[in-house]
């Protein structure tokens, strides 16, 4: 199953890019014989300031056709990083050729988008800058990975 970021704003280099970088490395390495990955980030930038509505345009347009849509939105689904990596080895398992992750912009994700979504996934009831979500899924996903590997990098 492909992993397709679609991700709001441009990420430059520095501090964050190099934790994505290295996380997206080990995952498609990992994930590789598990049938995971590869992972592709698909930044889209709204430079004309039409907000939300805009930035989903411009987000619709990033997903793979026939891409199960989760989201990442403060008001989905908190889950355990097993639970998380069980969810994964589902959709692929059930025949899901592509998984697109969204992360919206600064305000969020347009509730037009929000409301297509298959899944919505969350990192708790705190909001997090959108530009660290992309470090923590990354993250997640190679953590995921590991788990479905049986390696020893997440311990319990």
């Amino acid at each position: 199953m492909r992993i397709h970021l679609c991700v709001v704003g441009r990420l430059r280099s520095g501090p964050e890019r190099t934790l994505i970088d290295d996380y997206l490395t080990r995952f498609d390495r990992t994930g590789r014989a598990l049938g995971l990955g590869p992972c592709q980030v698909h930044e889209v930038e709204d430079r004309k300031g039409g907000g939300m509505a805009a930035e989903a345009t411009l987000l619709r347009k990033s997903l793979p056709k026939g891409a199960l849509l989760c989201i990442m939105d403060e008001r989905g689904k908190v889950m355990s990083s097993p639970d998380f990596a069980n969810k994964l080895a589902g959709w692929r398992d059930g025949g899901r050729q592509d998984l697109a992750i969204v992360i919206g912009g600064a305000d969020g994700i347009d509730p037009s988008l929000r409301a297509e979504a298959d899944f919505a996934l969350s990192f708790g009831a705190m909001v997090w800058p959108h530009m660290l979500v992309r470090v923590m899924i990354t993250e997640q996903l190679y953590r995921a990975a590991s788990i479905l590997a049986g390696s020893p990098y997440h311990r319990v």
